[in-house]
């Protein structure tokens, strides 16, 4: 289940000499996976420890610090005041340094999401920053010193509001002009063949709520079934959903087959006034931990099933 957002920091968001108080969510919901524990052979949980490679003790956490490793093995070692002496330095201020085209960020820099709102007093330059970037079609770069590491960060607005978005550093990007691929020749027959595939699949826009994950679901029906007594048995995929690696195939046979094959027809959508490229939270079901492991049945009456705990 989706919870309530809450603010992570209150910050400002400065261009020039006009200032905008804002707030910081988180633009994703965490612990959605389906986790296993990591147990021993009889049920219990196991405890991760840290060991002392000298001395092959157990350190407690309590003795522990933290360390840079300036060659092998030498170590300049920070304690955790230093460590949050450090920390503070951080900025509550997105300085905003430019704006350029959205379309011009390849989306291989986007790093983590965020969403701002506007906090006290700040209704009004909030308003006006979004409403300047949607009618200029441009986006904000800006910088922004947080927890001792400097980000550089793309402010840019939706239907809704504003979004930050965490960039990456050009160090930190892998080119595909870096992986030699090798150019081949695409005939013209070809190639009307695959845009008339795309063409029968064609989309308007994306819409994040009709896409599900169906592994997880899988996996939650199995974790049912195994609270019912049955036995796990492995599914495999059809064979049509296998793809032959190192066969030869016919590429404009494949495309024929390919805009033989009918796409399922999709219900009609329910008209909304919400905005269409807004994510849709979906709640997700989540369940409690087992305390200790389950033993082997006996040959008796499985007991009843039982649903899984959800919020």
């Amino acid at each position: 289940m989706v919870t309530s957002a809450r603010s992570i920091a209150s910050l400002t968001l400065s261009f020039g000499l006009v200032n905008v108080p804002v707030r910081l969510f988180s633009a994703t919901e965490a612990g959605s996976d389906v986790r296993f524990n990591l147990l021993d052979k009889d049920g219990s949980r196991l405890k991760q420890q840290y060991i002392n490679e000298r001395t092959k003790k157990v350190v407690e956490r309590k003795d522990m610090m933290k360390g840079y490793e300036v060659e092998k093995d030498h170590f300049v070692l920070f304690s955790p005041d230093e460590l949050k002496a450090l920390e503070e330095g951080s900025s509550h201020v997105i300085e905003i340094v430019s704006f350029v085209p959205q379309s011009s960020i390849d989306p291989l820099f986007y790093d983590k999401s965020y969403l701002l709102a506007p906090d006290k007093r700040g209704a009004k330059p909030y308003a006006l920053l979004a409403e300047a970037m949607r009618r200029s079609e441009r986006c904000a770069l800006a910088k922004w010193a947080w927890k001792a590491k400097q980000y550089i960060v793309q402010v840019r607005a939706n239907g809704d509001g504003l979004i930050l978005q965490q960039l990456r550093y050009a160090e930190e990007v892998r080119s595909l002009a870096d992986l030699n691929i090798e150019n081949a020749d695409v005939s013209n027959s070809e190639l009307q063949l695959a845009l008339k595939l795309v063409d029968t699949i064609a989309e308007d826009e994306f819409t994040p709520d009709e896409f599900q994950d169906e592994e997880k679901a899988r996996v939650l029906a199995a974790i049912d079934e195994k609270v019912a007594g049955k036995q796990i048995v492995a599914s495999a995929h059809s064979e049509d959903e296998i793809v032959a690696g190192g066969q030869v195939i016919d590429l404009m046979e494949a495309l024929r087959s390919s805009l033989a094959k009918k796409p399922a027809a999709k219900a009609p959508k329910a008209a909304s006034n919400v905005t269409k490229l807004k994510p849709t939270p979906v709640s997700a079901p989540t369940r409690k931990p087992a305390k200790r492991a389950v033993t082997e049945p006996e040959p008796v009456a499985a007991p009843a099933p039982r649903s899984r705990a959800r919020k």
